[in-house]
């Protein structure tokens, strides 16, 4: 068994401005974009609908459907490109399990983000400048909150790494995108309600900036990087179990 972070690797300073690191952040710009979009933009439609419709239960289901086709068309189209890690967490994940360098993994973060930020700026300006509602806390504490975090993103990049990043998925492969999707619209059924979920640095960032909301967003990174450096040890140091192997070059 690997010495866990043996695999790390910082990259090299020219690895951040190589074409193909620009081509695969610009698709997760892209992709991050699409699922922002689609899951914020669920949820303002709800609160314009009826009052607070996005707490009903009608609310929350579309929720969790809107989250997972988009995740599920977000990482398909980038799957072949980047990856399709639509979210900070799952490449900090790839990162500790030595899947990512770290240059590259800071240009994929910034693209998220960026993503993220211009989804929640056009879904402003195509509603005449409805707010878009950043993440927060329901009958929770912010330790509960946080576990909350944890887990929910532990079980999406787990899910990431068995289905997608694991050499020996074979034709499991070909169903990444969805699995991915149904994790996380089936822990917004558990988690939506107390906090709704966010298992996503970039799709929490977003809404905060363009609304300038910004209670509480610390645990929607510290949770989602925790649970995600917790499935890419157990998952590249327990299961894939590899000797150290250079990165590719």
């Amino acid at each position: 068994m690997s010495i866990p972070f043996s695999r790390v690797a910082w990259g090299r300073p020219e690895e951040a401005t190589h074409p193909d690191t620009l081509k695969c952040a610009l698709a997760e710009f892209i992709s991050t974009l699409i699922f922002v979009f689609a899951g914020e933009g669920s949820g303002m439609a709800f609160n314009k609908l009826t009052d607070d419709g996005s707490t009903t239960p009608a609310g929350l289901v579309a929720a969790a459907l809107a989250h997972g086709f988009g995740l599920f068309i977000g990482v398909a189209v980038s799957a072949n490109i980047s990856g399709g890690h639509v979210n900070p967490a799952v490449t900090f994940g790839a990162f500790i399990g030595g899947n990512i360098t770290l240059l590259r993994g800071i240009v994929y973060w910034i693209a998220q983000l960026l993503g993220s930020t211009v989804a929640c700026l056009l879904l402003r300006f195509t509603t005449d400048g409805l707010t878009t509602p950043a993440f927060s806390l329901s009958d929770v504490s912010v330790w509960n909150a946080l576990v909350f975090e944890i887990v929910m993103t532990f079980g999406l990049v787990y899910t990431v790494y068995a289905t997608a990043i694991d050499p020996r998925k074979g034709t499991l492969g070909t169903i990444a995108p969805l699995a991915i999707g149904l994790i996380v619209g089936a822990n917004i059924f558990a988690g939506g309600p107390f906090t709704g979920a966010a298992m996503n640095p970039a799709v929490a960032f977003g809404p905060a900036l363009v609304s300038w909301s910004w209670t509480y967003q610390w645990i929607y990174w510290v949770g989602p990087l925790i649970g995600a450096a917790i499935a890419a040890l157990i998952f590249e140091h327990i299961f894939i179990s590899r000797t150290h192997e250079p990165l590719p070059q």
